[in-house]
């Protein structure tokens, strides 16, 4: 079985990451307004740089915490997936990160809803806190949609626009984790393939109307696909591996899960 669960693991997950993209439209992204897009940019790069900066800090396994601070900032475990070849080599820190990104995303996606409901929050404020606060495109549909239909897809939107920012987020990070040693910046841009037509392909569903159908076709048939990868990498996880290891790297993403909150609250104050 090796062999299958390697290439499910690894080609699997590509093309899940590919098909990712056909959910990813520029226009309706730019329909949130400049302030919203503002505020997901903002988020995304100072929890990158408090990942980075924390993980070392705090003595977190240091490939752990940077996959979890990421697939936080980004969008779960496809950004996980995304990242990993970049920054470790040793499959149980992916599946390490991607167990605990789920499980605090799960979390969050319960508590929101009954959390929200006692605050008084306008339904704009909701929906920025769900769209850009938890991990997967799941969490979020799952908490949006709970409290109301049009929390739901302007979440999912605001959740898009994070996605979307997930190549250029591969390469600041890569040029943050690898500062002081002798590169130029087009090693930098070096991404691996699919990460191209992960680009490609969004910006050819923003530029061409394709069929309501076929998008429908491709956003399932990623989800499949990402379940199978995501099976494949925890068969590869060592279970004791998770429990020593992945208690720091929980409470690492719990800390991040927090400070990414908090940013979001600050952020709405400003902008």
């Amino acid at each position: 079985l090796s062999s299958g669960i390697k290439f499910s693991a690894s080609k699997v997950l590509e093309f899940s990451i590919e098909l990712l993209a056909f959910n990813i439209n520029f226009n309706k992204i730019a329909d949130l307004g400049a302030s919203k897009f503002v505020l997901v940019v903002i988020m995304i790069v100072l929890l990158i740089l408090l990942t980075i900066f924390l993980a070392k800090k705090l003595n977190c396994p240091t490939e752990s915490g940077w996959l979890v601070g990421f697939g936080t900032a980004i969008c779960g475990s496809s950004a996980i997936a995304a990242l990993a070849p970049s920054v470790t080599k040793n499959t149980e820190d992916t599946g390490i990160a991607i167990a605990i990104v789920n499980l605090i995303g799960s979390m969050g996606m319960i508590l929101m809803p009954f959390i929200f409901r006692e605050l008084d929050l306008s339904d704009t404020e909701i929906a920025s806190y769900i769209g850009a606060g938890l991990h997967s495109v799941g969490n979020v549909a799952g908490a949006g949609f709970e409290m109301s239909e049009r929390i739901g897809e302007n979440a999912l939107t605001i959740k898009m626009a994070r996605v979307a920012m997930l190549s250029p987020a591969i390469i600041f990070f890569n040029i943050l984790i690898q500062a002081g040693k002798k590169k130029n910046l087009i090693s930098y841009l070096k991404l691996p393939i699919y990460l191209w037509a992960f680009i490609a392909i969004t910006i050819l569903v923003s530029v061409v109307q394709l069929p309501n159908e076929f998008l429908e076709n491709m956003k399932n048939g990623g989800s499949i696909l990402l379940i199978i990868a995501m099976a494949a990498i925890g068969l590869k996880v060592s279970f004791r591996q998770l429990i020593d290891s992945g208690q720091k790297a929980m409470k690492f993403g719990l800390l991040i899960f927090v400070i990414q909150l908090v940013i979001i609250s600050l952020l709405l104050v400003v902008l």
